[in-house]
């Protein structure tokens, strides 16, 4: 490592932070436009599991709720983007590398839904699950990447409550509305458990090694199992590991997921990541006259 690499390291390390004009190490540009790159997919890929659902909602209430949850996600992938963008790599290319299948999106949206129980699940717990990395990168060496994220933190809040509500209303209703929740809690829960990836250690990791990320991976699931395994619990709803315990220490203790399919549904073999591409493919196409006009009076 040459002096002005650890240089930088040094300062990343004890608190600094980077700005977009400022001298990076190309490891340092490379990771943290890999990673945001991917972030911004997720909220992008991540309205697709739920916008099918806008008409099909039960209330005119639930419509309007999950519209405006989709438009925070959009808005969250447009903010995303441009910091790529400002990393060096155009928001068209992108799109391009998304819908060619050369970047990555998280793997719980390459998943179906396929009741309004998935609808609630998503917006609880998977939201919970993406708040606890999201705040985590509140403290993000590069500045622009965590001024950001105090916008995103804020309104996914909200997306939890809204998630909460839904499956509030469903557990405390028919017979049939609380078995839609337990049946979509067995779906997801394996997704769920493979969220925040497979535990490497903190001082293996190169995303907290150059602070871009300021939590392991297994303290963020330890996080999420604290906080969501009591409320699931507390609703009278099951979860699908019969070895899901916490330990008198206050560790959880649960069977691990099998990281290599992980690797396998975010390399677009999940159940639903040819459809989902398909869509965006066919939606970037439809709209692509828009941009030539746009771009066209511009010039």
């Amino acid at each position: 490592m040459d002096g002005r690499t650890a240089e930088f390291l040094e300062h990343v390390q004890s608190g600094g932070l980077v700005e977009t004009g400022d001298w990076m190490p190309d490891e340092y540009r490379a990771r943290l436009q890999k990673f945001v790159e991917m972030h911004a997919n997720s909220e992008l890929m991540g309205v697709l599991p739920e916008r099918d659902w806008i008409l099909r909602a039960p209330t005119l209430q639930r419509k309007l709720a999950l519209t405006a949850k989709i438009q925070d996600e959009v808005g969250h992938a447009q903010l995303l983007y441009r910091v790529v963008e400002d990393l060096g790599k155009p928001r068209d290319a992108c799109l391009e590398d998304l819908i060619a299948g050369r970047s990555k999106f998280h793997n719980v949206f390459h998943y179906p839904t396929r009741t309004w129980g998935d609808v609630g699940v998503i917006a609880w717990l998977v939201d919970a699950a993406a708040i606890i990395s999201q705040k985590a990168l509140l403290k993000c060496s590069y500045a622009p990447y965590a001024r950001i994220m105090r916008k995103i933190c804020w309104e996914e809040s909200f997306h939890i409550l809204h998630g909460r509500d839904v499956i509030l209303t469903l557990v405390t209703g028919t017979d049939g509305q609380r078995e839609l929740v337990q049946e979509a809690l067995d779906r997801w829960w394996e997704p769920l458990m493979m969220f925040h990836g497979n535990p490497i250690p903190a001082d293996e990791d190169p995303m907290v090694h150059w602070r871009i990320k300021s939590q392991a991976n297994e303290d963020a699931r330890q996080q999420f199992l604290e906080g969501y395994v009591p409320q699931v619990w507390e609703l009278g709803l099951t979860l699908p590991d019969p070895r899901l315990r916490r330990t008198d220490d206050g560790v959880w203790e649960y069977t691990e997921p099998d990281w290599d399919k992980l690797m396998a549904v975010v390399s677009g073999n999940g159940p639903a990541s040819a459809e989902r591409l398909a869509f965006r493919r066919l939606s970037r196409a439809e709209v692509d006259w828009v941009s030539r006009a746009v771009l066209a009076e511009a010039a």
